[in-house]
Order: structure tokens, then sequence, then C-alpha cells
């Protein structure tokens, strides 16, 4: 008989698997999908010889996370290669803004916004350790108070409001578009957060890739589970949680709407109707690229970043945010890219490279933005269209038969609206419980939300642990 099953196997639901049986839970995850990973995985998807991401690509919160840090990752292969600029926003003329390891360099390439830039992130920055305990996490009696509120005092503002201290177009821009990783407009209240959040990452750990693939990722996961005693099961598709009766806890890595599904007569109306209400937020068009060299990008540091955010100005950031919010289609949309093979020589064959790129959409779009992406990468990157062997369109469709839990290609589980940042995905003191006893949400509909950091698995096993088994745990336990 096994103790715990866990229904899902991206990295929230791994590293709930991996918390269970490290004290001494047996353990079984199951995966509908042939391979695990859920939105952290790597595959060819164009030619032979190039593998792409095929959701996540860039870590600065699975490197820097609380739990992933305890775990013995390294050992099981992951290893993670950091490039020499973290991020790099690029200007239709004159230098882009940089996002380095150092935030006395970073500052320093912000002009007269340096004092600003160092007041506003370096106390997160150089307590970033200590931050992410607290910022990672649903709501709780916080283990650094003054820290915490200091955060909540900014984080809880909009860009808007956030970048309105700053003089020079770099330190707005750069802080926007971090935060665009959010999708949601500048205007919004709690968008501060995010972008303290990845930055502070960003000062702490730099943004940096997995050798050979995101992959890795869940690979490591995977692997220390099984050394732990855990087992994995593919291509097994569950239709009801009636088929997991035996196991003592069942903890779901899936998005509320499949919770609604699975569960079905078993959840009371009441907690039905709350879930019914989630809100999933804006899409995702995905594209990646098989190059015969590399993005021939028009400023010299866009070379050396691992990742790029292609808009131009505050702006013009904001108002292609906009659009999408209105539920309508930029015509110059805010790109986020990648560029692995500049750093990571198993991502493509010698002398060539690969690309990671995608910009927001409505939920759902139909809307082929291909033109218009790469109509940005050409604005920063003149002759890139000429380079280009092969293309791979994943509109957001595409992204949820890859992965159901991207809701209309959703990659964040769920909207990051002011009350979704904190209670999510119903209003419940305990989010990752539900009312059902023994059944657990780690989904990245529950707090702190998107993002490969385990800690959403982390916090709903450690709820299963203290209600089913009595064994209080500790994230270094």
């Amino acid at each position: 008989m096994t103790d715990a099953v866990v229904v899902g196997s991206g990295p929230n639901g791994l590293a709930a698997a991996v918390v269970l049986a490290r004290a001494g839970v047996s353990v079984l995850v199951v995966e509908g999908a042939a391979t695990i990973g859920g939105g952290t995985r790597t595959e060819a998807l164009t030619l032979p010889g190039f593998v792409h991401d095929v959701c996540s690509a860039v870590h600065p919160l699975a490197a820097s996370s609380p739990l992933f840090t305890t775990l013995p990752l390294h050992e099981h292969g992951l290893e993670w290669i950091e490039p020499p600029l973290a991020l790099v926003h690029p200007f239709d003329d004159g230098p882009p803004a940089r996002l380095e390891r150092d935030i006395d360099a970073t500052a320093s390439s912000l002009g007269a916004d340096r004092e600003r830039y160092l007041a506003l992130v370096g106390p997160f920055a150089r307590q970033w350790s200590a931050l992410a305990i607290d910022a990672l996490a649903p709501l709780h009696w916080p283990a650094h108070p003054v820290l915490l509120a200091r955060f909540g005092f900014y984080g809880l503002q909009s860009i808007e409001r956030l970048v309105s201290r700053f003089s020079d177009r770099a330190a707005s821009a750069m802080l926007a578009g971090i935060a665009g990783h959010a999708n949601r407009p500048m205007s919004s209240a709690g968008m501060g957060a995010l972008a303290l959040v990845l930055a502070s990452a960003g000062h702490r750990v730099g943004w940096p890739i997995a050798r050979g693939g995101s992959r890795a990722v869940t690979d490591a996961l995977a692997s220390y589970l099984i050394t732990l005693g855990g087992k994995i099961e593919t291509n097994a598709p569950l239709r009801s949680l009636a088929e997991l009766a035996s196991a003592r806890a069942v903890l779901l890595d899936v998005t509320p709407r499949d919770v609604m599904r699975l569960a079905g007569d078993v959840l009371p109306d009441w907690y039905r109707r709350a879930l019914s209400r989630f809100r999933y937020g804006p899409g995702v068009f995905k594209v990646d690229w098989a190059l015969s060299g590399a993005v021939p990008w028009r400023s010299p540091e866009c070379a050396r970043a691992g990742t790029l955010h292609l808009a131009g100005s505050y702006d013009q950031v904001a108002a292609g945010e906009a659009v999408v919010a209105r539920g309508e289609h930029p015509e110059h949309p805010l790109v986020l890219v990648a560029q692995p093979s500049c750093f990571d020589a198993t991502r493509a064959p010698e002398g060539k490279h690969t690309l990671w790129g995608y910009c927001h959409v409505p939920n759902g779009s139909t809307v082929d933005m291909l033109p218009r992406i790469e109509a940005q990468i050409e604005r920063f990157a003149p002759g890139f269209r000429d380079i280009v062997l092969a293309r791979h369109v994943m509109p957001p469709a595409a992204l949820e038969a890859r992965n159901p839990n991207l809701v209309g290609g959703d990659i964040g589980d769920g909207a990051y609206t002011l009350r979704q940042l904190f209670f999510r995905p119903v209003v419940r003191w305990h989010p990752h419980t539900t009312p059902v006893r023994g059944l657990y949400l780690c989904c990245a509909a529950t707090p702190p939300g998107g993002g490969v950091h385990g800690m959403c698995g982390f916090y709903a096993a450690q709820a299963a642990l203290r209600d089913e088994f009595g064994i209080a745990t500790s994230i270094a336990s």
C-alpha cells in the first residue's frame, strides 16, 4: 500500500513527493503524459540536434529556492550555467539596461538612478535568502517581519508607481520588463512584488539556465526521489480520485479546473463554487527557433545576456501589456527571449544556435503572433530572419494540449490579481488543504504561485505530513 500519491510530475509535484519521501512516507507519482516535467521539459522541437525548452527556460527562483537549495540536486545531474549578464533590455538607440549579478555594476549602468535603484532593490538583494523564505510562502507569521513589511510596502505598489521615482529610462524600462512576467498591466497593484523578487534573485544567483535544458531540473528531482524510495508512473492518466482511494494522502499538481473534474461530488458545493471563481490569466504565444548562427544583436551587450526583454521604453512595455489586458493583441508586444545555446553547447550543433521566446496574448487566443514577434527581434537584431533555419510555433491551444495546467496558454496557472496574489485558488487560511480529508493541492494555483521553485509542493506536503501522518517538518528537514 502506498501512503501518498502525487498526481502530476511538474516541479511542484516532484517537490511534494521528495518532501514526503524524506519524511519516510511511501510515495507514488502518477503522470498522465509519456514524460515527466509538466512545464519544465526539453524536447527536439525543430531540427535534429537542436533541443528546446518547451515552457520554462530561465531559473532564478529554482537556483535560489528555499527548498531546492537544501536538496542534493547537483548529485543527480543538475548543473546551473550563469550567463555573464542575467538580463538585457535594449533600446532603439543608446546602451541597453542590464541586470547583472553585481548590484553595484547594475546600479552604475542606470545613470542618475544609481542611488535610487540601490535604495529600492539593495535591501532585498542583500537579504534575498531571508526574504525568499517569507515571500515564497502563503500568508503566515513571518520569520523576518521587518524585512517582509518593507517588501510589502513596495511590492504592493503598481509598477507605474514604483518606477515613478526614476528619472532615467533604463531603470523604468528594465523593471517594467521584469514585471511583465506577471502578465498584468503596469497599473495593477501588486506588480512591484514580482519585479523585486526576480531582480533580487538575479543579484543573488543570476538568471541561470540548466545545462542540457530545463528537463535537468525535473530529472534531478525524479532521480533523488527514486533514491528515497519513491516511485513514478508515466502514461497513467487519471479519470477520478476514486482510483486512489487506498492512499492516506493525495496531492494534486493539477489546475483548479481539473481538481473539480477529478474530485467530482467528493468536494462540498461551496468549495466547488469557490474553485469555479478562480481566474486564469492571459496566455502566451511561444516560438522556438533553430538558427544558422548567433543572433546579430545591434548592441554587443545583448550577446552576453541569457535573457532579453524586447519592447523598448517603459511606455512601450506598458502600452503592450495594457492592450493584452483589454483582450486585444498588441502590434508591438513585449517579447521575452532566451538564448541558451550561447552558453550551453549541448543545445545545438556546433556553430548553430537555438532561440526561445514568447509574447503575451489574451487567454485562448488564436491570432498568429509570429510576424509581430519576429518584427520585434528584427528591430533589435537586423538580419535575424536571414539566419532562421526552422521554427516551432505554439499558440495557447498547443501549450495547453502539451500541459493541461496551462489553461488557455496561461503559464502562471492563474491571473495575478491582487486577491489571487494572497488567496490562491480560494480564500482559505491553509490554501494547500481542501475540505476533503487527505486531499491537498500542490499546483502553481496555490501560494506562492507560478515559477520553478517547488514551494507550492513543499507547503502541500508539509500540510499532509502534519495532518495525515503526525510529522512536523521544515524546509531543511
